[in-house]
């Protein structure tokens, strides 16, 4: 599987498990990332994003997405999408 960076994680809520991604490319629901870390090792599909609590099917880079993970990730984690 190949894996290209797309962003970085820049918050995390721990409460209700969002991520904030500062994206470096572009990034639409359906698509299966991968969040990695000193400490993280998680695998996503992207079912939901959302801009300033709006929903959104496609982001582009420069944008800062919230997303819902099933895990703990870390401000600094590498964010790549799997094809």
């Amino acid at each position: 599987m190949a894996e290209a960076k797309i962003g970085e994680i820049t918050h995390f809520f721990d409460k209700i498990q969002v991520a904030i991604i500062k994206l470096d490319k572009p990034l639409k629901k359906g698509d299966k990332i991968k969040i990695k870390g000193s400490t993280t090792d998680l695998e996503e599909d992207i079912e939901s994003m959302q801009v300033d609590h709006a929903d959104i099917e496609e982001a582009d880079k420069g944008d800062e997405v919230g997303i819902k993970v099933t895990g703990k990730v870390r401000e600094g984690d590498d964010v790549f999408k799997v094809s």
